[in-house]
């Protein structure tokens, strides 16, 4: 594969950012609704951006189909999972279905899936049980998992410790050091996306900037979490070489160095992404 240089403009800095290496964007729901008007063309954009791979995690059966259809379309990997907030739509025989499709090699990852105790009214037990079934999926699988820990982190981690996986990725990370440094030991890359780009998200800024380079990927979660640059606008992939670019700028870096070092930890921690690559 032949990567041409890609350059952007990126504010505050006057800057003109260009890089050789190609970027993956680890969580991007292009499956949503916000997208299907304009689907091709986002995906155009981002490639012209430097973003060649994408992973897009489906967050309930229903939404299987249309999410494997979508990464198919445009030469994404797919992850299949019951999301948390999702709750009221996951019966018990879904977590059946779910296995069915990992039977067929439909995923590289189980997920989204994980906690959600910051929305009320989703039931913790239910949760936690939800989450436990699908690590022993992935483990049965010898799958990587993709994490969701929204004020969740220490109840995830003591998930994990319940039943251990190969790792993966623990989506949209704003937890404590400790935190981190727990999901790392357990092998999981900390994604990294729109929260970091503002400038009050000190706390994440700061993990950003000092947790080792070997453990972080970067991720739009789009169409949700919107950079500062897009503030009230769907996200979109074509946002992450300039997301690269702020945490290249956080850690004092080339923005060649972040791209190629954030591709390869998304390729060691869901290794089904980069097979010939």
């Amino acid at each position: 594969m032949v990567y041409t240089i890609n350059c952007l403009a990126y504010t505050p800095s006057p800057h003109i950012y260009c890089t050789l290496m190609p970027l993956i964007d680890t969580h991007l729901h292009f499956d949503a609704p916000e997208f299907a008007a304009d689907v091709a063309q986002c995906w155009a954009r981002a490639k012209a951006a430097g973003v060649v791979h994408a992973i897009v995690p489906a967050v309930s059966v229903s939404t299987f189909d249309r999410a494997i259809a979508v990464a198919n379309q445009f030469g994404m990997d797919v992850a299949l999972g019951l999301h948390p907030l999702y709750l009221d739509q996951h019966e018990d025989e879904h977590l059946a279905v779910l296995e069915q499709y990992l039977l067929q090699g439909k995923a590289v990852a189980v997920g989204e899936c994980g906690l959600d105790f910051y929305v009320p009214g989703l039931d913790p037990a239910r949760q936690e049980a939800l989450l436990l079934a699908q690590l022993t999926l992935a483990r049965r699988f010898d799958l990587p998992v993709i994490l969701h820990v929204r004020r969740s982190q220490d109840r995830v981690l003591k998930c994990l410790r319940q039943v251990r996986v190969r790792g993966g990725l623990a989506h949209a990370f704003n937890g404590s050091l400790q935190q981190a440094e727990a999901f790392i030991d357990l092998g999981f890359c900390l994604g990294f996306g729109g929260a970091m780009t503002y400038q009050g998200s000190q706390r994440i800024r700061r993990l950003a900037a000092t947790l080792p380079l070997s453990a972080l990927v970067l991720e739009t979660d789009g169409p949700d979490m919107a950079p500062e640059w897009g503030q009230g606008q769907p996200n979109g992939p074509e946002n992450l070489p300039r997301i690269a670019a702020v945490l290249a700028e956080l850690r004092g870096l080339p923005l060649e160095a972040v791209a190629q070092a954030t591709y390869q930890n998304a390729c060691k921690a869901v290794p089904g992404l980069c097979p010939g690559r």
